[in-house]
C-alpha cells in the first residue's frame, strides 16, 4: 500500500459486483444530488465485514475498518454540479454534544455533523463504488496527489497546492473502487457529456470519536 501513502489514492479494478447494489439504489429518489444511506439491513452486508469494500479499508486503516458515513452521488442531466477544490472536514454523528476540539456544529439531511480534530479526518478513509463508468468528460474525481499529508489547508492555498501537486483524474467502470484518504485536496468538474453517473461513497474510520461524541454509522447494530 506504498502508493496509497505517498499519492493518497488507489484504483481498485473490478472490485465489487454493481449489481449487489441495484435493488437499494433503485428505491432512493432519483433527483437529489446527493442522498444519505442509513438504515437499509443491506448495508450491514454491503459496507460491513466480509464486504469488497470493508475489506480495501481494512487494509488501508490496517485496522478494522468502521463505516461511519454512505452517500449516494447520483450525477446526470438534471442534476450535473461541479465540486470545487476542498477538503473534507466534517463527519456524522449521533447528536450533538459539547466536547473540547469538536466544532463548529451543523445539521445535513437532518443528521447532527460536526468538524473533528483535523487528525480525525487524516485517520479515515474513502472509498467510491461506481455503479456507472466515470471517463474524462463524465464528472471523475480529481485529486491533488500528496496533499493528503500537508495538514488542514486553507482555502486560500487550495490552488497553489493543486500547482504544487499536480492533479490526477480518477476515471473508472462499473465495479471499480477509488479509495482515498479522507483528507486529500479534490475535486469534481460539471459533466461535459451528460450521462448519469452514480457514485456510492463510503467514509470508514478505524477508531470511536472521542467521547462522548459517537458515530452515526451506516446501519444500526
Amino acid at each position: 500500500m506504498d502508493d496509497f501513502a505517498n499519492i493518497g489514492a488507489k484504483k481498485f479494478v473490478g472490485a465489487f459486483d454493481p449489481a449487489n447494489w441495484s435493488e437499494l439504489v433503485a428505491e432512493l429518489p432519483q433527483h437529489r444530488p446527493g442522498f444519505r444511506l442509513f438504515g437499509w439491513s443491506q448495508l450491514a452486508v454491503l459496507t460491513g465485514p466480509g464486504s469488497p469494500p470493508h475489506a480495501i479499508a481494512s487494509a488501508l486503516l490496517a485496522a478494522t475498518a468502521i463505516p461511519v458515513r454512505a452517500t449516494l452521488f447520483d450525477k446526470s442531466a438534471g442534476n450535473n454540479w461541479p465540486l470545487g477544490w476542498h477538503q473534507d472536514r466534517t463527519v456524522a454523528v449521533k447528536k450533538r454534544v459539547v466536547t473540547p476540539g469538536y466544532g463548529p456544529w451543523s445539521i445535513k439531511g437532518g443528521v447532527a455533523h460536526v468538524e473533528p480534530p483535523f487528525a480525525v479526518i487524516e485517520a479515515m478513509v474513502t472509498l467510491r463504488l461506481h455503479l456507472d463508468p466515470v471517463d474524462t468528460d463524465n464528472a471523475p474525481l480529481r485529486i491533488a496527489p500528496g496533499s493528503h499529508r500537508l495538514g488542514k489547508l486553507l482555502e486560500a492555498d487550495y490552488v497553489a497546492t493543486v500547482a504544487n501537486c499536480g492533479e490526477q483524474i480518477c476515471t473508472a467502470e462499473a465495479g471499480d473502487i477509488w479509495a482515498y484518504s479522507t483528507a486529500i485536496l479534490h475535486a469534481s468538474a460539471a459533466a461535459k457529456v451528460l450521462r448519469r453517473r452514480r457514485v456510492v461513497q463510503i467514509d470508514y474510520a478505524a477508531a470511536p470519536l472521542a467521547e462522548p461524541v459517537q458515530w452515526a454509522g451506516v446501519y444500526d447494530d
